[in-house]
């Protein structure tokens, strides 16, 4: 039995303190506040998670000290914006090797730097590891089969992230490529927001699996570069969370997207769709190292000038159906 802490306790945060608590763990589950906190202890569930209990045993705080200070495994499941400044008011707590595992999926828009850069920044003294694949929070918390990946830096580290959380339900799968799991998981966003533009404007399947496959194509061209390794893209964290992420209603960047293509706002969307839309904050960074490594992007170049130019939904997919002329694969011989 290990003594973990997941803080955050939205949709996956509770799901996580769930499967680790039936795992057979000492669970704490941090909430934002106090009061926050309190509300959770009373009702043992969120709103959007109605049908997923937490367990008696599993001790619900608002206090962070509390929540860090002495624990084996720490889960970060904050939204990627709020990372960085979590790991700042968290560095005191943690101790030299601990072991943070984040979950949450992104790319900080001011420096570029995925959330375990960022985490590692602010807690040298701390062994950073992330979870990543196709894995609702809706399906975690009932226990449907769900398999995923974690990258660490040590395989010691991934295979310790593993073992906590792995189970009849949850499979875990280590993997060294760290930057190629998160690259996969942050830009995936990206893309089911273009395929949920797509549904809202009334294309159909065809449209979807252009998009998965073009996008599974940037993504992969850009982490290639940025030194991921291919396998790693074709994997879990790459094509497995991306097609799950396009093609489920469980999936905020899809809903949002859905509800761009048919007349909202990307404001409006999101306030919809009540919930962090991840995708959001990782596009303008998606761009930024395309130009940064000079990667061509067109659907991720689409989406940003959808979300933050006030482009038609309609003309910017229009756009990528009469580009030039090209080579589906430049390294395949005739």
């Amino acid at each position: 039995m290990a003594k973990v802490s997941v803080l955050g306790a939205g949709s996956f945060g509770v799901s996580l303190a769930v499967l680790l608590h039936k795992n057979g763990h000492d669970v704490i589950l941090r909430s934002s506040t106090e009061e926050k906190a309190e509300k959770l202890r009373k009702g043992r569930c969120i709103p959007t998670l109605a049908d997923v209990v937490l367990a008696p045993e599993i001790r619900i705080t608002g206090d962070l000290k509390e929540a860090c200070e002495g624990q084996d495994l720490i889960v970060l499941a904050a939204a990627s914006v709020y990372i960085r400044p979590l790991a700042q008011a968290m560095a005191p707590y943690i101790k030299e090797g601990q072991i943070l595992v984040n979950v949450a999926k992104g790319i900080e828009e001011s420096t570029l730097k995925t959330l375990s850069e960022q985490i590692e920044e602010e807690i040298p003294q701390a062994e950073v590891a992330v979870l990543s694949g196709p894995s609702h929070a809706e399906e975690v918390g009932r226990g449907i089969p769900t398999t995923c990946v974690t990258a660490a830096r040590k395989r010691k580290v991934a295979e310790t992230v593993q073992s906590v959380f792995m189970n009849e339900n949850f499979r875990v799968y280590t993997n060294p490529d760290i930057v190629g799991v998160e690259i996969g998981g942050a830009l995936k966003n990206v893309i089911a927001l273009a395929a949920g533009i797509a549904d809202g404007l009334g294309y159909g399947d065809n449209t979807k699996a252009a998009l998965i496959t073009r996008g599974m194509a940037e993504i992969t061209r850009l982490a290639l570069a940025m030194g991921a390794k291919q396998e790693t893209l074709y994997g879990l964290a790459g094509i497995g969370d991306l097609v799950v992420t396009c093609a489920s209603m469980h999936s905020r960047n899809r809903r949002a997207g859905i509800l761009i293509g048919q007349g909202y706002t990307p404001e409006e969307a999101m306030k919809e769709v009540k919930m962090v839309v991840e995708g959001v904050y990782s596009a303008k960074a998606g761009l930024a190292l395309a130009k940064k490594y000079y990667i061509t992007m067109p659907i991720i170049e689409q989406v940003n000038a959808v979300l933050f130019d006030g482009a038609s939904p309609a003309e910017c997919l229009q756009e990528l159906m009469v580009r030039d002329k090209r080579s589906e694969n430049n390294s395949l011989a005739w």
